[in-house]
């Protein structure tokens, strides 16, 4: 099975690199065909490590079926914890429920609120779909894979290789020491600027985040999609 980390590995053959380079295009394509259609959705990040009645889950949940409530399809790496919780919101509001999910030597079980699931090889391409069909994205309280996403989605947007959409990230008090390295440490010694603050929506109210998406987003114009497809 071809992985990130053989990928990765130094003084491999030209027919390794060949063979990867085209499993890296099948993991991609797959992603692209299944979800082209997929023009209303916002991708929801967090750990996989929140189970049902946490705070975190639960406040996931909510957004799921709020940003479902509001016309917006849900898009997450689907697995468990704020993944199963955003993706079961959106299923149980009537919504469309799609996840990316990873093949991991431990196996990251699917979760089952999903209505249409696509597994990658290669987290680099997964993170790539989790972006690309998105007209908006959610942060909620993760490890560092979700640091990993939310740094590299506010980059991507800072340098203009990513549309300006908009981010929410939920939980004031799970990001709120991040908050302050940001604004009191990268601001202070100039290595990001005071604009960039206006990237991001930090929220405890979810009634405030859909209105803040449904606000900025920017729905593709190029086709239409309907929710049955996704069924």
């Amino acid at each position: 099975m071809a992985n990130d980390k053989g990928f990765l590995e130094r003084g491999r053959s030209l027919s390794d690199e060949i063979r990867d380079s085209h499993k890296v295009m099948s993991d991609l394509w797959q992603g692209i065909t299944a979800f082209e259609g997929l023009n209303n959705c916002v991708t929801v990040y967090g750990s996989a490590r929140f189970r049902e009645g946490h705070p975190y889950y639960e406040l996931a949940r909510s957004m799921g079926a709020a940003l479902a409530a509001n016309g917006f399809a849900v898009m997450t790496g689907g697995g468990p914890g704020v993944m199963e919780a955003a993706n079961r919101g959106a299923k149980e509001a009537g919504g469309v429920s799609v996840g990316c999910n990873i093949h991991l030597p431990y196996e990251q079980k699917p979760n089952p609120y999903i209505d249409k699931l696509v597994s990658f090889e290669f987290f680099f391409t997964r993170k790539v779909i989790l972006r690309k069909n998105s007209i908006g994205y959610v942060l909620m309280p993760g490890g560092f894979g979700t640091m990993d996403e939310i740094f590299e989605v506010l980059t991507l947007i800072q340098t203009g290789k990513l549309p300006n959409r908009p981010i929410v990230c939920l939980g004031k008090h799970y990001w709120r020491h991040l908050g302050t390295f940001i604004r009191d440490t990268m601001i202070d010694v100039g290595t990001i600027s005071e604009t960039d603050l206006d990237l991001a929506l930090v929220t405890d109210d979810i009634g405030e985040a859909v209105a803040y998406l449904k606000e900025r987003v920017i729905m593709p114009t190029y086709k239409s999609s309907p929710q049955e497809d996704y069924y």
